[in-house]
């Protein structure tokens, strides 16, 4: 399922980027003593207690002002509040309560949304100051002091954000039900795909890219199974991303991307792959997905007896950082090969989810450490001890060594291979960690 999301808000120059960063434990914002540095709303995972969820931070709200990039990011933060589950408002203890802090609270509060009430820059420890109290002024109920800079009260700050999360939801779906993320840049057919599929007009089809802005849940039930299928708004580069509303859809794709099991890549015949195409699909790598690419508008493309397995010998070089994943050609005009695509997810998903058991996995590594002898340096030689598989989705292995540094990649990569040929995992990314004799982690 997906996270909730947590949105930092608040005036310019309060400490919201050093906030951000503090909690995620990250340098994402750019944190400068200057207002207005936080343009557009960067988010990350965030955990506390063994509860995830997704931070945003956002730029400072100007309630009034004709500046027409403050005005921007008043409405970026303004779509980050309306998707939130909870807000954090971010107000200054040295400057106080200002105009512009009642305006942001009144704004907040017409939001109906669970609010907490940050009072940053209170970096003296013991009893809070007079001035401490004046933020009760706000409306918002008891006000927490934290120092973003140092870290003090921000243990407090994330429980009381946990107290107003939305309750776990429990997988309610039935085991057989499988979730199904069609992403791609915009304009490449997803939302066609998902009317093929659902044979009516779910979504709304049209050449104009960015038509799509959230993600959109339909349920199928055919005699391959039961899936749910998500189509999100298609993700743009970075440097096209205009308009404050398409921006926040990268994050709805990247939050789809998380709460399914199988990701299909779409990308577009005519126009062949794009650097684009390889970010949207190191999103679902990252995330550890199972993957299919799935080339659409193949129909619109002049063919003779070549041309598909030459598009696809091209297509595994650009993707040979998911060299794993099964290449499908499709047309969501026509419905051609539309029927096999849900084989596929079928498989790829049960790939994702193979367990190999601890016996087998080492019968594997012994053979493959006869066949290519590990990496030495300086003549000491890497020894892999054994190997388990602790978790699935993504098939997960740790290795138990004598030197991690000795651990060259390639050599990972040829392990991965080994473990490929004798196992198939086709369709799903392996991760690798690597662990050294003694290590407590």
């Amino acid at each position: 399922m997906s996270k909730p999301v947590v949105a930092i808000v608040g005036r310019p120059n309060v400490g919201k980027s050093t906030l951000f960063n503090k909690l995620t434990g990250s340098r994402l914002s750019i944190v400068e003593d200057t207002p207005g540095v936080t343009r557009d709303r960067i988010y990350a995972d965030c955990e506390w207690c063994g509860r995830g969820f997704m931070l945003v931070d956002t730029g400072g709200i100007e309630p009034r002002t004709d500046d027409v990039l403050l005005s921007q990011m008043r409405q970026q933060a303004q779509l980050a509040i309306e998707q939130a589950d909870v807000i954090i408002l971010v107000t200054d203890l040295r400057s106080g309560v200002v105009a512009n802090d009642l305006d942001v609270a009144v704004m907040l509060q017409k939001s109906g949304k669970p609010l907490v009430l940050c009072v940053n820059k209170s970096d003296s420890l013991g009893d809070p100051p007079a001035e401490f109290y004046e933020f009760y002024n706000l409306g918002l109920g008891d006000p927490i002091q934290v120092s973003a800079v140092h870290g003090h009260g921000t243990g407090d700050l994330l429980d009381a954000v946990l107290e107003h999360l939305p309750p776990e939801e429990n997988e309610v779906e039935e085991d057989d039900v499988i979730r199904v993320a069609i992403i791609g840049k915009p304009n490449v057919g997803k939302s066609s795909l998902v009317n093929r599929i659902s044979g009516e007009q779910r979504v709304i089809v049209s050449n104009i890219a960015g038509t799509t802005r959230d993600a959109v849940d339909t349920e199928v039930q055919n005699e391959h199974g039961k899936f749910v299928l998500i189509d999100t708004a298609g993700i743009r580069r970075k440097s096209r991303v205009d308009d404050p509303i398409e921006k926040y859809s990268v994050l709805r794709a990247k939050l789809a991307i998380e709460r399914a099991q199988v990701c299909v890549i779409m990308i577009d015949a005519c126009e062949g792959f794009t650097e684009q195409d390889s970010k949207v699909a190191g999103l679902a790598h990252e995330a550890g997905k199972a993957s299919i690419i799935v080339v659409n508008k193949w129909d619109a493309v002049e063919k003779d007896g070549k041309t598909m397995d030459s598009y696809r010998k091209k297509l595994m070089e650009d993707f040979s950082f998911m060299s794993y994943a099964p290449i499908l050609f499709i047309s969501a005009k026509t419905g051609q090969r539309v029927d096999r695509l849900f084989e596929l997810i079928k498989f790829v998903d049960s790939q994702n989810a193979l367990r190999i058991s601890t016996g087998m996995l080492n019968d594997v590594l012994a053979d493959a450490t006869a066949r290519v002898q590990p990496p030495t340096d300086k003549g000491k030689r890497l020894k892999i001890y054994y190997m388990t598989q602790p978790s699935t989705r993504p098939p997960t292995f740790v290795c138990f060594v004598n030197r991690a540094d000795l651990f060259h990649f390639s050599y990972q990569r040829y392990l991965e291979n080994r473990i490929r040929d004798v196992f198939g995992l086709e369709g799903t990314p392996m991760r690798f960690i690597i662990r050294e004799r003694g290590d407590k982690k």
